[in-house]
């Protein structure tokens, strides 16, 4: 089951001369099969590879999830989005695109998204409400609400950030599908006496979802992770 990561930095922060790319590297230790016997079956080993990078007309995102199962890979996911805004102000045309194996349909969204962020970008938030096309599913002209937040706590040490998505996908895994993924990160190298250039975090993720991946109800499946920045 892939563990699904969403966008660790605002894109409205590529509207700013001083905004640089960057990419991490998560290896993430699922615990949802020694909580659940529903998911005895289930990976317990995700790794996660994003990367953000912005220019002068918005910005870039991507993120690959991959499974592994003593047999190999097991699952893949990723999500590819580009942020577009050629005028000033706090809304950006949104496009994106969602796929993976073995169970996720390829989607391809389109819409707009509102992004605050604090003077000295420590908090901010984002809410994008989109079109989605599902291919390949009956019904396929449907739509998706994402939020998307990061805050700073504690000159940085603490890193607490995550997504909330909402959307319809009839016939699939249910009429209306809910799917959350806050992180909580502690950055090492923000601590006196280690090297800045030390830049592991360790930290934990909770897959918050309800009628997601053909399961029924509510489920909360949190991972033991750590996290390299480049």
């Amino acid at each position: 089951m892939v563990i699904r990561v969403k966008l660790f930095i605002f894109a409205v922060i590529a509207l700013f001369p001083c905004a640089l790319a960057a990419q991490n590297i998560q290896l993430h230790y699922d615990l949802g099969s020694a909580l659940y016997n529903s998911l005895s079956g289930r990976p317990k080993i995700t790794t996660t590879v994003e990367m953000f990078k912005p220019d002068r007309w918005g910005s870039t995102f991507f993120f690959v999830d991959m499974d592994y199962a003593s047999e190999g890979v097991m699952g893949a996911y990723w999500e590819v989005s580009r942020e577009l805004k050629f005028w000033k102000g706090d809304i950006s045309a949104h496009i994106e695109y969602n796929g993976g194996t073995p169970y996720i349909k390829n989607a391809y969204l389109a819409g707009a998204t509102y992004t605050y962020n604090n003077k000295d970008f420590t908090r901010g938030f984002s809410f994008s409400t989109m079109y989605k096309h599902i291919q390949k599913l009956e019904s396929s002209h449907q739509f998706q609400l994402t939020a998307v937040w990061r805050v700073e706590l504690a000159s940085g040490k603490l890193f607490f950030t995550g997504f909330a998505d909402w959307w319809r996908e009839p016939g699939y895994y249910g009429d209306y599908i809910f799917l959350a993924e806050p992180q909580f990160w502690v950055r090492l190298n923000r601590f006196k006496g280690v090297d800045d250039n030390f830049n592991l975090s360790i930290g934990s993720e909770t897959e918050l979802s309800y009628d997601f991946a053909g399961r029924d109800g509510f489920y909360a499946i949190p991972t033991l992770a750590v996290k390299w920045d480049f």
